[in-house]
């Protein structure tokens, strides 16, 4: 049963990594399996079995949520925008109970177990940062990823890196990192072409695909497991200070979502639908991060 629900978080996990604005690594803390799932990254190679005991289900959740929620994005933000973006704040917001009992439980743990001005600090920086993050970030030109040399192999992988290390920063959305560079489209696009080569046996497009996400992937992988460790690091000595930080990222993802979704026509069913769909992801994350 623990392998099932591990692979129905990481298929939340990876559709809040396909969403502009949302973190992958926000959804895992409201989860309740960031902490396990950033040991387990860093602790890999001194304890493979059970390392990959936590890693496969959750990263094969992850790329049903990818590739499924690939097909469906463009399809929710052009036909119900306001009622998709209630569903994912509620995903983001129904995990804090969780987050703000591990901030209590790491206070108690200092000689002074309370909220102090570092902790109020952090929070705010962080939060100021996400919000200004969506602010800034905006679609780039297409990228065209129909031919592909080695430079463009070289630079699919360092965008892999960095996308990869947004993903796993909690409140930092990998794919608005994407948009920022301008490949979000493209790669979204990448990826429903193949796995629809995938299903008709085409060849031809199967190498394409593949050469743009072998580069692609190798980065996300190698940025995963290279902030894990910075991660850890950051738990392990500033544990208060670090879920301060969060929090205040976490906060900022709704505002995030809705500048992302920029001006669309109110309608009242959607609103209610919204609501509904708000209170019910809220209630879902909350009780599957228990």
């Amino acid at each position: 049963m623990k392998y099932v629900m591990d692979i129905i978080r990481g298929i939340l996990i990876g559709v809040a990594n396909v969403i502009p604005g949302v973190s992958g690594g926000t959804m895992a803390v409201s989860l309740g399996v960031y902490d396990r799932l950033i040991s387990s990254l860093t602790g890999l190679f001194k304890n493979i079995k059970k390392s990959l005991a936590t890693l496969i289900p959750l990263f094969i959740g992850m790329a049903v949520g990818v590739v499924g929620f690939a097909f469906l994005i463009e399809y929710l933000f052009a036909k119900f925008p306001l009622a998709t973006c209630l569903a994912f704040t509620g995903l983001i917001l129904g995990g804090l109970p969780i987050l703000i009992a591990a901030l209590k439980k790491e206070l108690k743990k200092e000689e002074n177990a309370k909220i102090q001005a570092k902790h109020i600090i952090a929070f705010l920086a962080l939060f100021i940062f996400g919000i200004g993050m969506s602010l800034i970030g905006g679609e780039g030109a297409a990228v065209n990823l129909s031919q592909i040399n080695i430079v463009g192999v070289i630079l699919l992988f360092i965008i892999g890196i960095i996308t990869s290390a947004t993903m796993v920063v909690p409140g930092v959305s990998g794919s608005m990192v994407l948009m920022i560079l301008g490949y979000y489209h493209s790669i979204i696009h990448v990826i429903t072409d193949f796995i629809t080569a995938l299903k008709e046996f085409d060849v031809n497009g199967l190498m394409q695909g593949f050469v743009v996400l072998l580069p692609f992937g190798i980065g996300v992988l190698i940025g995963i497991f290279l902030i894990a460790k910075l991660i850890e690091f950051l738990f392990h000595h500033y544990a208060a200070l670090t879920y301060s930080a969060i929090l205040g990222l976490i906060l900022s993802s709704p505002f995030a979502i809705f500048i992302n979704m920029g001006a669309v026509p109110i309608r009242i069913g959607e609103i209610v639908i919204g609501v509904v769909l708000f209170a019910g992801s809220a209630i879902l994350t909350w009780k599957i991060g228990e």
